[in-house]
């Protein structure tokens, strides 16, 4: 049946939205007035809103993070696992996520399933929702009848890339905030305390030590264009995001940070850790090499180690080893080339990629803390040698005082 986004009030004035199944505007309208409400507005749920100009355009549409998308594989996987039937699964962590985007998304997936797909096909109607790998995963497990065990292997699949996504923003939050922080600080101090303080030593009329002039020059440059390099900046960040949006551009860049020290090592082993752990979900669900091999590939961050991913895979199809063929590649470490080895000689290939995107997930940690460990007192060194030079260039001409005096 088709889905319905409503918005409705209560006796006591008080909005209410969410989403139902009805088969038609009416039945729907009905099934809102049973809940004891007064629907004010009922369209399906695939129809886009009009934009309300009142109301401002919306520029950015987010789409569903990895947390709500681990929560709901986590909840599917609990009521498949009890023999809860999948539409009805579906229906009651949508009703949970009711309000919710991924609650609309979960719905159409259940009208889908209603209507005679199979689960895999009613997720691909949302690409941008279930990723490649993530409904390889589910087909594999709907034609192997392991679909519960698959979602259990989903779950924690998604939930460490979760885990692994904020722990690199949390540990790169605290030298981000504090250089914005320095940077403002100082930015005030050019324009609002500076020039009072310089005042009384330009009005003396003697010459000034080079430190005090450079400071007086740079405080009245940050006054007169401060606001254009602002504006600048901004469209300088615009022009560097349109130039990464054509393919050949951004190939360039990708393969700059991959082959390039010191941004060679850390590019790698996020791309490899990404790729191992894809891989490994889907071996272990008994999706075919080739296939998980691509849809693996079609999950890795970096454009150009996207395309060598891709290239493994057709040389895996031409009956090369899945060891030589990511050899030829050059974008993978050799600690993961010696473990894919390893596994196709024992014929566990799963289970050592799975070891794989551990270890590389360990090493990504490292780096990322060597990486924090640097940013951290390097940001406060470069601040700190920025205040020394500002105080220098205030205490020289005070030291001067008498020669400033003319005495």
């Amino acid at each position: 049946m088709p889905v319905f986004r409503y918005s409705a009030v209560d006796g006591d004035g008080r909005v209410h939205t969410g989403t139902l199944e009805a088969g038609g505007d009416v039945g729907a309208r009905q099934m809102v007035r049973d809940r004891g409400l007064l629907p004010t507005k009922v369209a399906l749920a695939s129809e886009r809103p009009k934009t309300d100009l009142s109301k401002g355009i919306v520029i950015f549409r987010r789409g569903v993070s990895s947390k709500t998308l681990s929560a709901v594989t986590r909840q599917l996987s609990t009521l498949i696992g009890s023999d809860i039937r999948i539409e009805e699964a579906l229906r009651i962590v949508a009703a949970q996520m009711d309000g919710q985007p991924v609650g609309t998304v979960l719905i159409d997936v259940r009208s889908a399933i209603l209507e005679g797909r199979s689960f895999a096909a009613a997720l691909a109607r949302h690409p941008k929702v279930f990723p490649e790998f993530y409904r390889a995963s589910i087909a594999a497990g709907e034609q192997s009848g392991k679909l519960s065990d698959v979602l259990a292997h989903l779950t924690e699949f998604v939930g460490n890339q979760e885990k692994a996504r904020r722990k690199i923003q949390l540990a790169l939050l605290y030298p981000a905030l504090l250089a914005v922080v320095s940077l403002l600080m100082i930015a005030l101090l050019m324009v609002y305390v500076v020039p009072d303080i310089v005042k009384v030593f330009v009005s003396r009329g003697a010459e000034l030590p080079f430190l005090t002039r450079a400071l007086i020059a740079l405080s009245g440059f940050v006054q007169s264009f401060g606001v254009y390099v602002v504006i600048g900046s901004v469209l300088i960040g615009i022009g560097w995001n349109r130039w990464l949006a054509v393919p050949d551009n951004s190939r360039r860049f990708a393969k700059f940070l991959i082959e390039t020290p010191p941004f060679k090592g850390f590019t790698r082993h996020l791309n490899a850790a990404r790729f191992a752990g894809s891989l490994a979900t889907l071996v272990r669900s008994d999706v075919p090499l080739v296939e998980a091999l691509q849809a693996s590939a079609a999950v890795t961050p970096n454009r150009f180690a996207r395309e060598r991913a891709m290239r493994v895979a057709a040389r895996v199809r031409e009956g090369a080893s899945l060891r030589n063929a990511m050899a030829e590649a050059d974008v993978f470490p050799p600690l993961l080339l010696a473990i894919v080895a390893s596994g196709e000689q024992s014929g566990k290939l799963g289970q050592g990629l799975e070891r794989a995107a551990i270890d590389l997930e360990q090493e990504l940690e490292s780096l990322v803390a060597a990486l924090v460990a640097l940013v951290e007192p390097g940001v406060l060194l470069v601040m700190g040698g920025v205040v020394l030079l500002m105080v220098l260039s205030i205490l020289l001409p005070i030291v001067n005082l008498n020669n400033l005096a003319g005495l």
